[in-house]
């Protein structure tokens, strides 16, 4: 353990405790030092405290307070938009880096597999949403081969995945992966929607995307965004394309009437998408706690790969 870079989770959730066993069980630069909650029995806490992780249920009062605070270098908030707004604060005043699970959106988007390294100078990055970690880059791949009007993405989730924070964070789900489609996508407009599915037995995350684009060659498209399904199975195994990407094209005499744009003619390009999950915490149709810990994770090595951190400390 001395030679890792010691790093705390706030949030003891579902989406903290999933990262903080995948810290655990995989990072070989991270340490997992501390789990901070606000619910004293909750099950991620009693879980850190089996690991041997300190923990508190005071929330960031009380961690500021832990004889691990001040040795601890970064710092992931798996909360709420609305608590991240004070725990950035006190962070920052801190010196403490931190990686942004929320769709507060106050550092800059981070899409590992899109614009891994474009931000990571930056004290607070925000890895956007579940549903953008999976979608955004498919978006990416499109607007690499040609310029994308309009993406809408629609993820679905088991409801029992999402806990309290995870609801509690909705609205701003959709307005924050939005923007994510747009200024990391490449979108000139982009739209979310978040579904959550109380189906049982619980079914495993899907996500489907649409992009209205230029005319381009279908097979350069499909091609791309092979590739980047590809790129993101590298961190996440169980992402995949659910069939091939399907294409319909919309002429001036029938463009698509798009809010905010008008009719627009263009390539309609639809990829249908499942995320399952490693099942490191909750079971493998959380593929929407996989693939946001997973971009967390890959975000966090890179910048102790970049930071010229003395491990151990």
């Amino acid at each position: 353990m001395a030679n890792k870079v010691k790093v705390a989770i706030i949030g003891s959730g579902n989406i903290g405790t999933d990262l903080m066993i995948k810290i655990v069980e995989l990072s070989k630069t991270l340490e997992m030092a501390a789990l901070v909650g606000i619910v004293a029995d909750s099950d991620g806490l009693a879980c850190a405290r089996e690991l041997g992780i300190a923990t508190s249920h005071e929330g960031i009062d009380g961690f500021v307070k832990m004889p691990e605070f001040a040795d601890i270098r970064m710092v992931f908030d798996a909360t709420s938009a609305a608590a991240h707004a004070k725990h950035d604060e006190v962070l920052r005043a801190h010196g403490k880096q931190i990686i942004d699970l929320t769709p507060a959106a106050t550092g800059p988007f981070t899409v590992p597999v899109v614009n891994l390294d474009a931000n990571l100078d930056a004290p607070n990055v925000n890895m956007v949403s579940c549903g953008g970690q999976a979608t955004i880059p498919i978006v990416a791949a499109v607007a690499r081969v040609t310029k994308v009007h309009y993406a809408e993405i629609v993820a679905s989730i088991a409801s029992k995945s999402a806990g309290p924070g995870t609801r509690a964070n909705i609205d701003e789900f959709t307005q924050t992966t939005a923007r994510g489609i747009e200024s990391v996508g490449g979108a000139d407009k982009g739209k979310a929607i978040i579904v959550l599915n109380p189906a049982e037995p619980p079914l495993i995350m899907r996500d489907t995307v649409f992009c209205l684009s230029d005319d381009a060659d279908e097979a350069a498209i499909a091609g791309s965004v092979q590739k980047m399904v590809d790129e993101v199975r590298h961190y996440v195994p169980g992402y995949r394309l659910k069939q091939d990407v399907q294409f319909e094209r919309f002429g001036n005499n029938n463009p698509l009437r798009i809010p905010g744009l008008g009719d627009v003619p263009g390539l309609k390009s639809s990829v249908y998408l499942e995320v399952e999950g490693a099942a490191h915490y909750l079971p493998a149709y959380a593929g929407n706690l996989d693939i946001m810990t997973s971009a967390a994770l890959a975000t966090a090595e890179r910048l102790v790969e970049l930071r010229s951190w003395e491990l151990g400390g």
